[in-house]
């Protein structure tokens, strides 16, 4: 039996972009996470150890959020080889990183990218 742990709508404040006005100031973010795993032990248990920690995972994220990056690919990516070195029997992991009101020369509420391996 498969399922899938999200947290969705993570809101931080990180220093990602390419423009030097972006690392010094900063932007906020959005991060969506969602990792799919094998949770037959954890509906048998009712045992943290048996599943994946929701409020661990925020920690891996928030992690990554602080270290500065160009590129929200890269941002995406370290999230997701942190996930899997963390849990890694988790099956699928899929991200997606969204600046808010990005700097592309007109009104955009976000943009991102979504990475699923």
């Amino acid at each position: 039996m498969t399922g899938h742990v999200k947290l969705e709508g993570m809101r931080f404040v990180s220093r990602h972009g390419v423009y030097p006005g972006e690392k010094l100031s900063g932007n906020s973010f959005t991060v969506d996470l969602d990792c799919e795993y094998e949770l037959s032990r954890a509906v048998e248990s009712d045992d943290l150890s048996d599943t994946v920690d929701h409020a661990e995972l925020y920690r891996i994220v928030s992690a990554q959020m602080q270290q500065p990056s160009d590129l929200l690919e890269h941002v995406a990516g370290r999230i997701i080889a942190a996930v899997r070195e963390r849990y890694p029997d988790v099956l699928h992991v899929e991200v997606g990183v969204y600046k808010e009101h990005p700097p592309v020369g007109g009104p955009v509420e976000r943009s991102g990218v979504t990475i699923k391996i």
